[in-house]
C-alpha cells in the first residue's frame, strides 16, 4: 500500500491524521474504528461475488467500495493497513469451535498476530463478528477484561486426532492456543505464521459448500459507537445494548431492507441479497 492508498483507508475509519509510531495504543485505537465502521458480513456470498484473497482487491474493496467481508477478508485488508503504518504482522489459521466443541476445517478462519514498537505482542481480529473489541495480549493466560467480554487465551489440548496440544511442552512456542469468551472456547489458533494465500481454500470451502453457515444465512453487524452491536440477518435487525438488551423487528419491503444497509452499515446495493442455499446436504 502506498501512502495515498493508506489515507484513503485511515478516512474510512474516521482517523484523519496518519499514527506517527506504531505502537500499542495506535493499535487498539485502529482496531476498535475498524469493527465500528467495516462491517462483518457474507453478502457477497449471495451477490455472486468471487471471493478474491489478493490484497489490493481486499483494500479495495474495504475502502473503495465500502464494503465488509467475513475474516479473510477484513483480517487480511486491515493486516495490510497494519504492515504499511510499520506493525510487524503475521497472519495465523484458526480452526473455530461448533456445536458439541467440535472443530471446523483446516483454515477455518484467519486472525493476525501483531507485533509494536513498543513491544507489544497482541493478538488482533476484526473478522469474527461478536468479539473482543480491543486486540488481546497474546502472552497473558489470565483473564482479559474487553467491552466484548472476558476472554481468555490458554495453552490447547490435544485434537480430535492428538495432535496439536502443548502436552510435555506446554507454554512452549508452537503450542496451539484455545480463545476462549466468557468461559467458552471460540477457536482453536495455530501460531505457526502464515500468508494470505494459504487461506484460499478455507475462503472457497466457506464460501461454496452447503455444510458452511456464509451459504445458509445473510449476515451484517457492527459495533456500535456505545459499544453495542447492530445486526442485519436477512431482514430481520437487531440492536443489541452494550448491558446485552435486545430489540429485534423484521424489515418490510425491499426499500426498507436497502434503506437499512445504507443507513446502518453504510453499504449500496441495488437489490436486496437473497440465501442461495439453505441445504446441509451434499
Amino acid at each position: 500500500m502506498d501512502s495515498e492508498q493508506v489515507d484513503a483507508y485511515l478516512r474510512r475509519l474516521g482517523v484523519e491524521q496518519t499514527p506517527a509510531r506504531p505502537t500499542g495504543e495506535v493499535l487498539r485505537a485502529l482496531h476498535l474504528r475498524h469493527l465500528r465502521t467495516v462491517p462483518f458480513e457474507n453478502l457477497s456470498v449471495h451477490l455472486g461475488e468471487e471471493i478474491v484473497l489478493d490484497e489490493k482487491l481486499l483494500v479495495d474493496k474495504v475502502v473503495g467500495a465500502r464494503r465488509g467481508g467475513f475474516c479473510y477478508e477484513l483480517n487480511g485488508a486491515f493486516g495490510a493497513l497494519l504492515a504499511a503504518l510499520g506493525f510487524e504482522v503475521s497472519p495465523l489459521a484458526a480452526r473455530v469451535y461448533g456445536e458439541g466443541e467440535r472443530l471446523g476445517v483446516p483454515y477455518d478462519h484467519m486472525a493476525l498476530r501483531v507485533r509494536t514498537a513498543d513491544g507489544g505482542d497482541w493478538l488482533a481480529d476484526v473478522g469474527f463478528g461478536a468479539h473482543s473489541h480491543y486486540p488481546l495480549r497474546f502472552a497473558e493466560r489470565g483473564e482479559q477484561e474487553d467491552p466484548g467480554g472476558v476472554f481468555r487465551i490458554a495453552e490447547a489440548g490435544p485434537d480430535a486426532a492428538g495432535a496439536g496440544g502443548g502436552g510435555r511442552g506446554e507454554g512452549r512456542e508452537g503450542s496451539d492456543l484455545d480463545v476462549l469468551r466468557d468461559g467458552g472456547r471460540q477457536y482453536r489458533l495455530e501460531v505457526r505464521p502464515r500468508v494470505l494465500g494459504d487461506f484460499v481454500t478455507g475462503a472457497w470451502w466457506h464460501s461454496t459448500s452447503p455444510h458452511s453457515h456464509f451459504m445458509r444465512s445473510l449476515v451484517c453487524s457492527r459495533v456500535t459507537e456505545d459499544g453495542g452491536r447492530v445486526t442485519l440477518s436477512g431482514r430481520r435487525l437487531t440492536v443489541t445494548d452494550p448491558g446485552g438488551g435486545r430489540e429485534e423487528r423484521e424489515l418490510g419491503g425491499d426499500e426498507e431492507v436497502l434503506a437499512a444497509y445504507r443507513e446502518l452499515f453504510g453499504i449500496e446495493l441495488e437489490g436486496v441479497p437473497v440465501v442461495r442455499s439453505r441445504s446441509g446436504d451434499g
